[in-house]
């Protein structure tokens, strides 16, 4: 199955293609939304379609460190349009066998990949899109 591989620092992660819609620059700024997680960038235009922007390294729990502002992955979730801010696209690659995380504390975590020798983390879209979902409930409690 191919996914596309990026980065977030200089941890590689993969998301299966099916489930990225396109991947785009970024504005010079997000427009912020009131009482939104610390997770939530904030939301862009994106021709005419406001798309809601979260910040990955945050979403899965990572250490804090500087804002990325390389590529917005947009998911293809339906109506709703959502965008994972990360550092870098690498590009497309065939990822054949994805084997359990250990320690999988993070539902958005599918399981791990060897990739040209390196390892890469493949997340799960539904995984992802349930984390955020997650987010926006507890904010309203």
């Amino acid at each position: 199955m191919r996914h596309v591989i990026f980065r977030v620092e200089k941890e590689r992660y993969g998301l299966p293609l099916t489930a990225v819609k396109e991947v785009v620059v970024p504005p010079e700024r997000f427009t912020r939304v009131p009482r939104a997680p610390a997770a939530v960038t904030g939301v862009m235009n994106l021709r005419g379609r406001v798309v809601t922007v979260v910040e990955l390294r945050q979403l899965l729990g990572l250490p804090e460190g500087p804002s990325p502002n390389g590529r917005v992955l947009l998911l293809e979730r339906g109506r709703r349009d959502l965008g994972l801010l990360v550092t870098d696209v690498e590009g497309i690659e065939a990822v054949e066998r994805v084997g359990v995380a250990p320690g999988r504390s993070v539902p958005a975590v599918r399981g791990v990949a060897r990739l040209k020798g390196l390892a890469v983390t493949v997340l799960d879209p539904e995984g992802l899109d349930s984390a955020v979902v997650g987010l926006f409930t507890a904010a309203q409690k």
